[in-house]
């Protein structure tokens, strides 16, 4: 079973927000305020935050220009990972993921269920890998951002959790590079 290695130094890791919406503004953001307090609550760093339309295209830009900041380790969006013809959240991550972690969805899937049953198959939560970093997609919900934040991410993101997590691995992501 999984636990925190209290021998082990925490190590906090730089984390951008990205909310997705063609209405909110940030005083009114609600899912990206809860992954910024849940981020800082935990002892990392929020390295940036903006909120930007369901424009595929921008998003993607917006996703490539924090993945070549070397002051971001992680980045996690949340909104238009739905159904409707606007949700191009998904589609955005995946035209720069280099890898996709699959687990990712079928995990959030799996702690959706427990809290909101069959409507969490309404949920195309993802996530990646792409030069060095990691991505995380996220429906638009507060709820949806705590349960990621509180059941997965927090987790995965502290380098003491056990057995193993993402931190750990976080400076073999852009290994290939160093191949060639």
């Amino acid at each position: 079973m999984s636990r925190i290695d209290e021998k082990k130094e925490f190590l906090p890791v730089r984390i951008a927000v990205l909310t997705v919406s063609d209405s909110r503004h940030l005083n009114e953001d609600k899912s990206g305020q809860t992954l910024v307090d849940r981020i800082e609550g935990a002892g990392h760093v929020v390295a940036d935050r903006k909120i930007m339309p369901d424009e595929r295209t921008e998003i993607a830009e917006q996703l490539r220009s924090w993945i070549a900041t070397d002051a971001i380790d992680v980045i996690i969006s949340t909104g238009g990972t739905g159904l409707t013809g606007r949700d191009v959240s998904v589609e955005a991550h995946r035209d720069v993921y280099e890898k996709e972690v699959d687990a990712f969805g079928t995990v959030f899937t799996i702690v959706s269920m427990q809290k909101i049953g069959t409507s969490a198959v309404q949920s195309r939560a993802t996530a990646g890998v792409a030069g060095g970093k990691y991505l995380f997609a996220l429906p638009g919900s507060p709820g949806a951002c705590r349960d990621a934040w509180d059941e997965i991410l927090v987790k995965q993101l502290d380098f003491r959790h056990l057995p193993c997590n993402f931190v750990e691995i976080m400076p073999r992501l852009d290994e290939y590079l160093r191949r060639k």
